[in-house]
């Protein structure tokens, strides 16, 4: 004797593995960033005004403005290269963020932030934030990652005292 296919069964688990799928993918097309640089988001600021991105530069410390009463920070960053090849192509991290800010013909962008100030934020250090773009052409971070050039340094001993 033959047993019949359950297609109750079959149909059951079809519709819930395209329900999975479907979550899978919603999901992942929400949490989507964009990482870009400064240069790439000034010369599309006006396409991405308003969408979520992430964004990587080198904090210029003459710039850094902080209030603790309201807990309102902004700074500049200077443009630095995306891909991690040409970094160190030019000399490693540690040398790219001190000449990025030390030119002053590098893109640069302001950032605000609100929130406590990272105890890494300082001349040279790497930003690493993600937020949006606003109608003035600065960028409204929600989040902020810093990391010191001192690790880049240490990484790159031969580099210290350039």
């Amino acid at each position: 004797m033959k047993k019949k296919p359950n297609t109750k069964l079959i149909i059951g688990a079809v519709v819930i593995v395209i329900a999975l799928g479907y979550l899978l993918v919603s999901v992942t097309r929400s949490n989507t960033q964009y990482f870009m640089t400064v240069e790439e988001l000034l010369s599309q600021q006006s396409e991405l005004q308003g969408q979520k991105l992430r964004m990587s530069g080198a904090v210029v410390g003459e710039s850094i403005q902080y209030d603790p009463a309201t807990l309102d920070l902004s700074f500049v960053v200077a443009q630095i290269p995306g891909d991690h090849r040409l970094i160190q192509e030019m000399g490693g991290m540690a040398k790219v963020l001190a000449e990025a800010v030390a030119d002053p013909t590098a893109a640069r962008m302001t950032i605000h932030y609100t929130g406590v100030k990272p105890d890494l934020l300082k001349d040279e250090a790497q930003a690493i934030m993600t937020g949006s773009l606003d109608a003035d052409g600065i960028f409204q971070a929600t989040e902020l990652l810093m990391k010191c050039p001192s690790k880049y340094e240490s990484a790159l001993p031969d580099q210290a005292g350039d």
